[in-house]
């Protein structure tokens, strides 16, 4: 065995696009937030000159508490074609990824990743750590090509309407950490809305909700206001002090943000609100579509005071959408990630396991936000779910044979009801079976319909053996 003859690893995929806006999505800020896997446990560290030769970007992989850095170099980059990633440091004896954007026709271009590594202590490293290596190599580039493709014909999908100046806030939070990345790689200019002083740099806008500061001077000319702040419902049991606090972190906030913009010289042509299906309430069998009245009960209270605190900006001429968000499944937070850790040892359906999961993906969920921004008849209230509910049992026997673990325990209801009290009766024993409405009407069309398949892209968890 020659040390010198390094291992090599090559994928394509075909994307409809030019080469390049294959090469511009690459190179524009938030391309690698987009491509990085949730099922690889990989932390930005620093990141500096985007994909120029000689940039670099340091990065810390592994799980806790086996984590390393990992030091890489861009280099050999020519504008539209390619670029290389160079290790200078880390896990591998030698390592280079080589990202080439070649065209094939005028409208359609092939991105290769090719990559030739060598393992540290290779003669004795390789019969055991190789075959482990390709495998996730796979895994890794079907993952990354599949959100390439997707995002590109997203973003292609609306030639013409030119780019936005949007501004976000909860951009830091579980929706908004994907948004934003979504928005930058598809050539948007984003602004982040932050609280304190501490949080203030380039590209934000200070403001204290608490207190009513907003700089009205700063939010003059933005096509479009996307407002996703609000404390996280499951942080705690809903006393009533917690729930004064999950009512005004939403809407004081909307009210404050609906006043201000509806005073400005050069408002924005979209209001873009987080709200909640909770708006219905537990209803059983029901279909609920945006049509259906308001049900019962904490939450569809503060979702209706919530939507009506954008009442301002609507009056002033401004589109108002409120997105009725569903259970969006990211391995990264919320609910799924809180099953992920019990589910890989025993897992099990809550109550009888019959109650009506809602839910959408979290990368749909960033392509809905964008297709209601370029979509003027939609306003109101949309139902950010998919068109397939599933009932909670059926969730979680997908889940189990997913990971390839036994679901086998039911969590009762009734120690469910102990534990959390009322948030536990209006969150996961709810009884809600949504469908998205005027989403289809309109033409959205979602990535991920299924569960079995959407669960199965995220968590690195193909229903086959990777190829050879």
């Amino acid at each position: 065995m020659r040390n010198a003859e390094p291992r090599g690893f090559v994928r394509r995929a075909r994307i409809p696009v030019p080469a390049s806006e294959l090469y511009a999505w690459h190179a524009r800020p938030g391309a690698f937030a987009r491509l990085k896997p949730p099922f690889e446990p990989v932390e930005v560290v620093s990141a500096e000159g985007g994909i120029a030769a000689g940039a670099r970007v340091v990065l810390r992989v592994g799980p806790r508490p086996f984590r390393f850095i990992w030091r890489i170099e861009h280099r050999d980059t020519i504008p539209g074609r390619q670029f290389a990633d160079v290790q200078v440091s880390g896990p591998f004896r030698s390592y280079r990824h080589v990202h080439r954007f070649m065209e094939d026709g005028p409208d359609a271009s092939v991105l290769e990743d090719r990559i030739e590594y060598a393992l540290p202590f290779r003669r004795w490293s390789e019969p055991l750590l190789a075959p482990i290596v390709e495998a996730r190599f796979h895994r890794l580039f079907a993952y990354r090509h599949e959100v390439t493709r997707r995002d590109l014909i997203r973003h292609a999908g609306r030639k013409g309407q030119g780019t936005m100046r949007v501004l976000v806030s909860g951009s830091t939070g579980f929706i908004g950490s994907a948004l934003v990345p979504f928005l930058t790689t598809g050539g948007h200019e984003v602004v982040r809305l932050v609280r304190g002083e501490r949080n203030a740099g380039p590209d934000t806008i200070v403001w204290d909700p608490a207190s009513g500061a907003l700089d009205r001077d700063a939010l003059e000319g933005f096509d479009a206001v996307i407002h996703l702040s609000g404390e996280n419902l499951a942080s705690g049991r809903w006393t009533e002090a917690k729930k004064h606090r999950l009512t005004a972190s939403r809407v004081e906030t909307t009210r404050l943000l609906a006043k201000t913009l509806a005073g400005l010289a050069q408002p924005p042509r979209t209001f873009v609100c987080a709200s909640a299906i909770g708006y219905y309430g537990s209803r059983g069998e029901e279909v609920l579509t945006e049509k259906s009245t308001r049900g019962e009960g904490f939450l569809a209270e503060m979702t209706a005071r919530w939507e009506a605190a954008a009442d301002p900006a609507r009056a002033a001429g401004i589109r108002v959408v409120h997105l009725r968000n569903g259970l969006v499944l990211h391995p990264s937070g919320g609910f799924l990630e809180k099953l992920l850790l019990p589910f890989r040892v025993l897992g099990g359906w809550i109550g009888d396991g019959r109650q009506y999961l809602s839910w959408i993906t979290r990368d749909d969920l960033c392509s809905l936000v964008l297709f209601a921004l370029d979509t003027p008849s939609l306003e109101g209230p949309i139902n950010v779910v998919t068109p397939n509910p599933v009932r909670n049992r059926t969730f979680s026997e997908t889940l189990g044979r997913v990971l390839r673990r036994p679901v086998l325990v039911p969590l009762p209801a009734a120690l469910l009801r102990l534990a959390l009290g009322e948030m536990a009766e209006e969150t996961v024993l709810v009884e809600s079976r949504v469908e998205p409405e005027r989403a289809l009407a309109a033409g959205f069309r979602f990535e991920d319909p299924d569960l079995e398949p959407a669960l199965r892209r995220m968590l690195g968890k193909p229903a086959a053996d990777p190829p050879s």
